[in-house]
């Protein structure tokens, strides 16, 4: 990755733009695709959010498969889904995840073509980043894709973004990580590098000094 470091870029000269996913790219879970989760388990909904959310960060690390994440969340919950309720969780899950902005698509594929050295982090599990790489050319344009499954950290851990440091051959002040989570920013902030919060496309772009 030493040749990132001479790329010409569109903006300050010193940024790296480290990109998280869901939230920014890609939108957050879908509310129809949490509707349908939830009614494929047939539990409360309170509960339901409480067994998944909990069990998340060694999925998304990696840590474990999709069947056995579902059913480590059947068995916090008291209950057995098998393995064809499992599949369908999974597909279910895929899916309620798999909505991109396309603004935020256009924006990445415009700093590609002006040469600016961008890169991913996000956390996600293996079963969604296949799904992601299968159908989305866009991600070819990151020259360092850190997948949360395959890196073996998640955010906020700190190792997610010694992980990225480290694929980038980059100092962390020359790094701006755009995230739309203050307690991811927080932890890169920890490791030295600079954030950005993300609320709109069009702040970012004015973050980024660039004209819509």
């Amino acid at each position: 990755m030493s040749d990132l470091m001479n790329d010409p870029v569109n903006g300050p000269a010193h940024d790296i733009l480290l990109f998280d996913m869901f939230g920014v790219i890609a939108r957050h879970q879908s509310e129809d695709g949490k509707a349908r989760l939830t009614a494929l388990a047939d539990v409360p909904e309170s509960r339901f959010w409480e067994a998944y959310w909990g069990l998340r960060q060694p999925y998304d690390r990696g840590d474990i498969a999709g069947f056995d994440y579902w059913r480590g969340v059947a068995d916090a919950l008291g209950t057995d889904f098998g393995p064809h309720r499992i599949a369908r969780l999974i597909e279910a899950d895929i899916a309620s995840w798999s909505s991109v902005d396309d603004t935020m698509v256009a924006l990445v594929e415009e700093l590609a073509a002006a040469g600016r050295p961008i890169a991913l982090l996000s956390n996600i599990p293996e079963e969604l980043a296949v799904h992601y790489e299968g159908r989305h050319p866009w991600l070819k344009h990151f020259q360092v894709r850190g997948f949360s499954c395959r890196i073996g950290h998640a955010k906020p851990e700190p190792g997610a973004y010694r992980w990225c440091l480290d694929a980038l051959g980059a100092e962390p002040e020359r790094v701006l990580f755009v995230d739309d989570r203050e307690d991811n920013i927080r932890a890169a902030g920890a490791s030295g590098i600079r954030g950005h919060l993300f609320t709109t496309p069009a702040r970012l772009r004015e973050a980024l000094r660039l004209s819509a």
